[in-house]
């Protein structure tokens, strides 16, 4: 029999030094972990288990607004959109009809539909639960994902970390509301680091502020966006980005910020 090769664990402290060190980050970094067996989540050291009902979004902050490693099962969640999304029930008929979403967040059930159709989300039968962390704890090493919040301005250096080396173009979509499928669910299904524009209920319930935006992606793609981050540094090109002055000259600020290091 083929021994299977242990996942890679990271310099996850590391990781999150450099990223409040280039980005300035005001959130806790966390990870998502997925478990095919709940067992295997229980024996997280130190982890948390809820004595309430919440959404997926509140599992979410407790980690990233409050430092808690915490577990889930499905029960734990409120429902089936929640538990959906990260593959823990399936994606049944009554989940695609959407049938609460009527008359609330669409006009007509063909419309609540189509927002259900166009979820990213995670295989069902695949996990019996997921566990949070911030990604200092080392309890999630290496973690499926990780998720930083961040404003605009702090995100698309991010974004050019990841593109310095490799480019490509990133396609994003904004699905609405269960915008948890646009980075989470996006990222735990493909592997592609996702971006978010944080919906209602992430914001009502999970406590994510008016200036955030949300990048999920794994530990490997945010190793490679460190490095490229460290090099735009170096040529000038970091966080914070200095405002120029929008009535002087251009040509000189340009050619500071655009020379070849």
């Amino acid at each position: 029999m083929q021994q299977q090769t242990p996942p890679e664990a990271f310099d996850l402290a590391g990781m999150v030094a450099d990223l409040n060190s280039l980005l300035r980050l005001k959130t806790t970094v966390i990870g998502i972990k997925m478990f095919a067996r709940v067992e295997e989540m229980t024996a997280i050291p130190k982890i948390r288990r809820p004595s309430a009902v919440h959404t997926t979004d509140q599992i979410v902050s407790m980690a990233s607004r409050l430092g808690w490693t915490v577990g889930i099962t499905g029960e734990d969640l409120v429902g089936a959109q929640c538990r959906a999304v990260i593959g823990l029930a399936p994606q049944d008929e009554k989940f695609l009809a959407g049938e609460n979403y009527v008359g609330v967040w669409h006009g007509t059930a063909e419309d609540a539909r189509k927002r259900q159709e166009a979820l990213d989300v995670v295989p069902f039968g695949r996990y019996q639960a997921m566990a949070v962390s911030p990604l200092t704890s080392g309890r999630l090493n290496p973690p499926d994902i990780c998720l930083v919040y961040a404003t605009p301005g702090q995100m698309i250096i991010l974004i050019n970390g990841l593109q310095y080396t490799g480019y490509k173009k990133f396609e994003w979509g904004v699905v609405g509301e269960t915008a948890c499928a646009d980075s989470w669910g996006r990222a735990l299904k493909t592997g592609e680091p996702s971006l978010s524009l944080p919906c209602f209920a992430e914001r009502r319930y999970g406590g994510v502020p008016d200036e955030e935006m949300l990048m999920a992606l794994q530990p490997a793609h945010l190793a490679k966006a460190i490095v490229g981050m460290k090099q735009l540094a170096k040529n000038g090109l970091r966080y914070p980005i200095a405002p120029y002055g929008i009535q002087a000259d251009v040509r000189a600020g340009m050619g500071v910020s655009y020379a070849k290091k």
